[in-house]
């Protein structure tokens, strides 16, 4: 039996595609948990982080609610209250933009990197916990999982 079948109590699935299929959503469900209770401390969501670290990607360029949202894992995810959140707590710069005063243009600010660093020692102390494939495995369900999304 395997570890999926044990953690679903199900022996039969109907065929392996559905087994492969609801393995890959418990195992996102999965890690997603983990991620979660790590940021607890550190008081983030998971979305929140999400924006925190497409900011820092694209600093030290601001960017817009629009091309933050085509980044951001979860594309249903209210970005307006995430965006409030994180200005709330002085993660992250917001201001009209020069060219059109509708639009804002939204920065990770020095307190932003700074959690962001914290969160990163926090992940790379813990990276065992985090995957347990060797490189070359990663690098083939890496293949696997865009082969399934193309």
């Amino acid at each position: 039996m395997s570890v999926l079948e044990q953690e679903l109590k199900q022996n039969k699935f109907a065929n392996e595609q559905v087994k492969a299929n609801l393995n890959i959503l418990f195992t996102a469900n999965c890690l997603y948990n983990q991620i979660t209770a790590s940021l607890k401390p550190f008081q983030l969501t998971h979305e929140q982080f999400n924006v925190l670290r497409i900011l820092r990607g694209s600093h030290p360029k601001s960017m817009n609610q629009k091309d933050i949202l085509s980044r951001m894992i979860s594309k249903s995810s209210n970005l307006t209250l995430i965006i409030k959140k994180l200005k709330v707590k002085k993660l992250i710069t917001v201001l009209h933009s020069n060219q059109d005063k509708r639009e804002y243009v939204i920065n990770i600010s020095k307190q932003g990197q700074i959690k962001l660093n914290e969160v990163d020692k926090l992940i790379e102390s813990q990276k065992d916990k985090w995957s347990r494939l060797t490189e070359s495995e990663a690098f083939h369900l890496n293949a696997l999982l865009d082969k399934i999304r193309s």
